[in-house]
């Protein structure tokens, strides 16, 4: 039986790394996949691409939060069969997207997997996130290091001193020179000395 997966974790993790090992996984045994990142993922020069941090990468269909995909893969399921969807950076999605990709799963079998955050860098919900992990038939969480080696589950927004910013926009793409992922104690002792400092 086909189902809606949620892979999560903080930044930094390997889930882009993940994702293209299940691909070609897929690939080597005769099956073929559909790749899918957000638009709004505009790191890499080449913005068709799912890259990760140790050099793989391959195409992917880039989709903006106004694209149904549901209609998106199933014309280009009817080109191609495709055995299993794997998408990227999930936690853009749109709540409607992610009931999208959940019918996908239900009525036409097409396993999709999800890679992405579950947080924001102030400790709140993706609405694509929020969705999986409302209705995602398989939900797991691949885990990361913070730097005094306990299980890091925080996403920090750091200016260009390396100190917390505490307000912002939810999304501002970036990588290592504008995130760092920490277990929950040293995230909030870092909000607090922020904090602290800007009084």
């Amino acid at each position: 039986m086909a189902k809606l997966y949620f892979n999560f974790s903080a930044m930094n993790a390997g889930k882009s790394t993940i994702l293209l090992q299940s691909s070609y996984n897929y690939n080597e045994r005769g099956m073929n996949t559909l790749l899918l990142k957000p638009a709004i993922d505009n790191r890499d020069e080449k913005a068709e691409l799912i890259t990760s941090r140790i050099g793989l990468d391959a195409r992917a269909d880039v989709f903006t939060d106004t694209l149904d995909l549901e209609s998106h893969i199933l014309a280009a399921h009817a080109v191609k069969p495709i055995d299993c969807v794997l998408l990227d950076e999930a936690q853009f999605l749109t709540h409607d997207q992610v009931w999208q990709l959940s019918r996908v799963s239900d009525d036409h079998r097409i396993p999709i997997m999800c890679y992405g955050l579950r947080t924001d860098f102030l400790g709140n919900l993706f609405p694509g996130s929020a969705a999986l992990l409302a209705i995602a038939d398989d939900i797991r969480e691949i885990r990361t290091l913070c730097w005094c080696g306990k299980k890091a589950t925080m996403n920090m927004r750091v200016d260009g001193s390396g100190e917390a910013v505490l307000k912002g926009k939810q999304i501002e793409v970036g990588g290592n020179d504008r995130y760092i992922t920490l277990c929950r104690k040293h995230w909030r002792d870092k909000h607090i000395n922020a904090s602290a400092a800007a009084k």
